[in-house]
């Protein structure tokens, strides 16, 4: 029988050809091998442990493409053959973007797991942090797949100094005609650092009210208090007035009334002590003043300030309902009338105004 292994094939004996065959097949059974292998203990191990970079070394595991590896092994296998230079110059290419993307692929999904499983833990502990961490998820992946394209074109002999400088030119050029986005985002940015507000938090924004339930690279999403969606641009939330409850402790209450004009000093003197006693009865309230203001219109008025010392905007209607009903039951005793817009007009004269009716009939006029 012949021996085939020295058969001559594209200039390189059969042996070679096998060679290199070999180097693929190796490299495609190996790595998909260990990446099961690797997973299922690894895996095992990290759901017994709370280590995040444990769970993000299993995520980085699962991103691992044999056929990727299997072009990477294209290295040795063409040291195996005695190919034409152009082959050789197209199969390194080849190899190397292969093994840029598979690079690429574990680091990116390492570091987005990291950064995945920190924002779920602050969601539940700590919203402010989880804010930060949804924006940095994209600039790092970015920054990621920059830096190894830019390796990569270094690598294949490409001079990355002019190109940065025709990225710059060209970055001048997009930043213009992007400016909108890129103001949304670093708006963003600006949110996440400064934290006027986070995720969760309660706000007022030019007369629109709600939850934040997501703060993104170009707009801030808002569930409003009557059930729709908000969506607002990130510029517009860092040039607008806004209001923040998230934080609030105690709210201050100021509400007025007034009795009618006929209601007689004695009386209007025990008004503000019962007001008192009204406020005071009432569960997390501390009072601060009740006066008599000023005279209305119509009106003798009064001011009454308050604290509710929860934030509770449920728990200070009910308190504010109850001392109104009191307030009216008070008045009620003290026979004191609310008052309400009312005006009186007084016609007075010296002496009977003259009338005169004129006929146009008959022409005659009658006067008394």
């Amino acid at each position: 029988m012949p021996d085939l292994t020295h058969l001559m094939i594209a200039s390189n004996p059969l042996s070679a050809w096998l060679v290199a065959l070999a180097w693929l097949i190796l490299v495609g059974a190996v790595s998909a091998a260990l990446k099961r292998w690797l997973v299922s203990h690894l895996g095992a191990l990290a759901s017994r442990t709370t280590r995040r970079w444990n769970v993000a070394l299993v995520a980085a595991l699962r991103a691992t493409r044999p056929w990727l590896l299997v072009v990477v092994a294209l290295f040795p296998a063409s040291d195996a053959l005695s190919l034409p230079a152009r082959s050789t110059h197209w199969s390194d290419i080849v190899a190397s973007v292969a093994l840029a993307v598979q690079i690429g692929l574990w680091a990116g999904r390492f570091i987005d797991e990291l950064i995945t499983a920190s924002r779920e833990t602050a969601m539940r502990s700590d919203p402010e942090t989880a804010t930060g961490l949804a924006a940095m998820s994209f600039i790092v992946r970015l920054v990621l797949w920059s830096l190894l394209a830019l390796l990569l074109l270094d690598n294949l002999g490409f001079n990355i100094s002019t190109l940065l400088a025709g990225l710059g030119v060209g970055g001048i050029a997009v930043g213009l005609a992007l400016q909108n986005i890129l103001g949304d985002l670093f708006s963003s940015l600006s949110i996440v650092l400064d934290k006027p507000f986070q995720i969760g938090h309660f706000v007022v924004i030019d007369g629109f009210s709600g939850t934040v339930e997501n703060i993104g690279l170009k707009t801030t999403r808002i569930r409003s208090i009557s059930g729709e969606m908000l969506v607002f641009s990130n510029t517009d939330l860092t040039k607008a007035r806004l209001r923040n409850y998230r934080h609030m402790q105690e709210r201050r209450i100021v509400f007025a009334f007034g009795v009618s004009y006929d209601t007689p000093p004695s009386v209007m003197e025990q008004i503000p002590s019962r007001v008192r006693e009204a406020v005071e009865r009432r569960e997390h309230v501390r009072f601060d003043r009740a006066h008599f203001k000023d005279f209305g219109e119509s009106a003798l008025n009064f001011e009454v300030v308050y604290w509710m010392t929860t934030a509770d905007y449920g728990v200070y209607m009910d308190t504010q309902q109850a001392i109104n009903l009191e307030l009216m039951r008070t008045m009620e005793q003290l026979g004191v009338e609310f008052a309400f817009p009312t005006r009186t007009v007084q016609l007075s004269a010296s002496a009977p105004l003259p009338v005169a009716l004129h006929d146009r009939a008959s022409g005659a006029i009658a006067s008394s």
